[in-house]
């Protein structure tokens, strides 16, 4: 449910969107979502790559997203018989003002669904490298959020001297209020690796729960994402990225499950080789959790538009049990 091709990802991804449908056809696929990034509108938002000549990098985007729509539904048609193909895109929440175009994005009368995602804290990426990292912490001791002014507030230290724990219980808190943005303003159907913040982060596994603000923040997203029937994927590119467990982390799952909450899974896929990357992996970590049904959508024949972030009519909510996915993944190694 969350995939990327260096056709329409250039610099992060590889390969041919066909080539990558086509792969996943080969390794037994009967259903991919297409999530191509969305465009963004503004050269303070472009990545180092993108630098070389922003102007240019920036005036790309746009045309690139339309042509994406082209191809994905040509690829829709053309192999219809043999994959269910969803077509959707990863919705980039930089700031508020990429509301607007999100909603516009996903009105598209050929876009099922799209994935929520937040992969920056006050506008500047969390998990493109640790010298990015650092300056979201950095940006986040000298913001003042509705709460409190981090770096000046008691419990966050004297500047510099706040020690990296309390910087990143910070970092960790404005993350997640964001992430709130997001999800009040879009109800994306499925929220997207709802804990990036750990990938770069000090101590990737600590247990959150010992920050009491953060897991207030957690358990408020997770109960307002259950409230308006939104999925989480088990994205299991954080175990490709070194983490031990996949997105989201065993703590912030089970509380997922005790409201009820239903998984998609997801590989965030860049390319063929990493379709279905750890999906053995994934799958045990979901079976530890007594997590017996994934979910999908399937797209009927006629398709309308609906509001935005949510089901469109036409989709319809497939559950698919997890031994059955199983089935498949144990394929790739016999």
């Amino acid at each position: 449910m969350h995939s990327h091709s260096g056709q329409f990802c250039p610099g992060h991804a590889k390969d041919e969107l066909e080539d990558v449908v086509k792969h996943a056809i080969g390794l037994g696929y009967t259903t991919m979502g297409l999530t191509e990034h969305m465009p963004r509108t503004s050269l303070d938002d472009l990545y180092p790559e993108e630098l070389d000549e922003p102007e240019a990098s920036l005036a790309a985007l746009a045309p690139r997203h339309t042509a994406y729509l082209e191809e994905a539904q040509r690829l829709r048609t053309l192999y219809g018989t043999q994959i269910s193909l969803l077509i959707g895109f990863e919705g980039e929440w930089l700031r508020p003002a990429y509301q607007s175009l999100v909603k516009e994005l996903a009105a598209h009368p050929a876009i099922d669904y799209f994935i929520g995602s937040l992969h920056h804290v006050n506008g500047v990426p969390i998990d493109y490298d640790k010298a990015y990292y650092a300056r979201a912490m950095a940006s986040v001791e000298t913001v003042t959020n509705g709460t409190h002014t981090n770096g000046t507030s008691a419990d966050a230290g004297e500047g510099e001297a706040a020690d990296v724990e309390t910087r990143e219980e910070r970092m960790y808190e404005r993350y997640y209020d964001q992430q709130y943005e997001m999800l009040v303003a879009l109800r994306p159907r499925v929220v997207g690796h709802f804990d990036l913040i750990r990938l770069m982060s000090a101590d990737p596994g600590r247990d959150v729960r010992r920050w009491s603000g953060v897991w207030e923040r957690i358990e408020r997203n997770l109960a307002f994402v259950a409230s308006y029937g939104g999925w989480l994927e088990c994205n299991s590119s954080a175990l490709r990225k070194g983490l031990a467990e996949p997105y989201p982390c065993r703590a912030i799952s089970e509380k997922w499950l005790s409201l009820d909450g239903k998984f998609t899974l997801s590989d965030d896929s860049h390319g063929i080789a990493q379709l279905g990357t750890n999906y053995a992996r994934a799958l045990d970590f979901l079976s530890s959790l007594d997590v017996s049904t994934l979910w999908t959508l399937r797209r009927e024949p006629q398709h309308e538009e609906g509001a935005a972030g949510k089901t469109k009519p036409g989709l319809t909510e497939v559950a698919v049990p997890l031994d059955e996915v199983r089935v498949v993944v144990s394929k790739w190694s016999s």
